[in-house]
């Protein structure tokens, strides 16, 4: 295994890129000049999690409790709480992050370069 510029194996410091999800690609990114798989999997890392995690984040907070209103003599109370299905989806969105996460981790660290679809090449050009 090649050394990486901030002295670490490489599948090591490719699997830390991973670890702190679209953060610690975006500070491997920033700190390794020299390594171009550390920085593909840095790189592949900011453009796969900080989109999911915005949109899981966005999904999951707007559709957490969705009120359905009842009036009763004009006053208005909401009744049957219950997520939405905005709600769900982001909880989906969380479980396909968590799968990818675990698997691009999981194969980093055995030093394969697990190219994501559409993503892993936007990710080799700028790496």
């Amino acid at each position: 295994m090649a050394k990486t510029s901030m002295n670490l194996e490489e599948n090591v410091a490719g699997l830390i890129c991973y670890l702190g999800l679209w953060v610690t690609g975006i500070i491997f990114f920033l700190m390794e000049g020299k390594n171009k798989t550390v920085r593909f999997h840095a790189m592949q890392s900011i453009i796969t999690f900080l989109p999911l995690t915005i949109l899981a984040s966005i999904l999951t907070t707007f559709g957490a409790v969705s009120y359905q209103y009842h009036t009763v003599y004009g006053v208005s109370y909401p009744t049957n709480a219950s997520p939405s299905i905005t709600w769900y989806i982001g909880m989906v969105i969380w479980a396909i992050t968590g799968i990818t996460w675990l698997i691009l981790m999981f194969k980093t660290y055995q030093g394969e370069k697990f190219k994501l679809p559409i993503v892993g090449d936007i990710a080799e050009k700028h790496a």
